[in-house]
C-alpha cells in the first residue's frame, strides 16, 4: 500500500483542518466514506486521543448529513443505546466515536453490546512514518514556523509514534522558538526536545 499522505477530499467546513490519510487510518476513512454499505445505520470509530477521530467524524457528518456521538465510551449507556436506535428509525447514519471498542470498552447493557457488535467498526491506529511526517509539516506550517524537510525527517525518526507526541513536539518547539527568538534547526530541536523529554530515540546522545 502506498505510504503517500493525502488530504481526504471531502466537502467539510472550509475552515476545518484537512484529514491526512495514510495506511494507519485509511480503513477508518474508507469506512466513513462508504456509509451506504454499512449493515446498519451506525458505525463505531475508535482511536487514541488527538488521533483525528473527531475531525474525521465531523467530515463524515458534513458529507453524509449523518450524526455523531463523540466520546461515547464516557456517555451514559442508555444515551448511546437510544442514539443507535434513533439512527435506525430515522435512517440517518450515526458515527459512534470512542477510544476503544468492546470488550476493551466495558459495556454493561446487553442490548447495547449486541447493537455495537452489529455495527461496522474501524480503528485509527498509531501514526505510521508517513503520517508523522505529514502531521509535523502541517502543524509547523499552521503555526507559521519554517520547518525544512531535513528537520521534519530528523524529528520524525526520534519521537514517540503517537498523535499526542507529535502535537506536544510542535507545541514545545513553537514555545521555545517564540520565547528565545530562535529559528528552527536540528541543533535547536535536539536541545529543545531532549530537555522536554520528548526524544524517544534510544541511541547514545552523541549519535542523535
Amino acid at each position: 500500500m502506498s505510504q503517500m499522505a493525502l488530504p481526504l477530499g471531502w466537502p467539510a467546513d472550509p475552515r476545518a483542518d484537512s484529514f491526512i490519510v495514510t495506511p494507519s487510518n485509511a480503513r477508518a476513512a474508507h469506512l466513513l466514506d462508504h456509509w451506504g454499505t454499512w449493515p446498519v445505520k451506525a458505525a463505531l470509530l475508535t482511536g487514541p486521543r488527538k488521533s483525528g477521530r473527531s475531525l474525521l467524524a465531523r467530515i463524515f457528518a458534513a458529507k453524509s448529513g449523518g450524526a455523531i456521538l463523540d466520546d461515547a465510551d464516557n456517555a451514559a449507556e442508555a444515551d448511546v443505546f437510544h442514539a443507535w436506535n434513533r439512527a435506525q428509525a430515522d435512517r440517518r447514519p450515526l458515527v459512534i466515536v470512542a477510544e476503544v471498542a468492546p470488550p476493551a470498552w466495558s459495556v454493561a447493557l446487553p442490548d447495547l453490546r449486541s447493537r455495537l457488535a452489529a455495527s461496522a467498526a474501524a480503528a485509527i491506529d498509531p501514526p505510521d512514518d508517513a503520517l508523522v511526517r505529514a502531521l509535523l509539516a502541517h502543524l509547523f506550517d499552521r503555526r507559521g514556523l519554517d520547518a525544512r524537510p531535513d528537520l521534519i525527517d530528523w524529528i520524525s525518526s526520534r519521537i514517540e509514534r503517537s498523535h499526542l507526541a507529535v502535537i506536544r513536539t510542535v507545541d514545545t518547539m513553537e514555545q521555545e522558538a517564540t520565547e528565545r527568538r530562535k529559528r528552527l534547526s536540528i541543533p535547536f530541536a535536539r536541545a529543545t526536545l531532549r530537555d522536554a523529554g520528548l526524544l524517544a530515540d534510544a541511541r547514545p546522545l552523541e549519535d542523535r
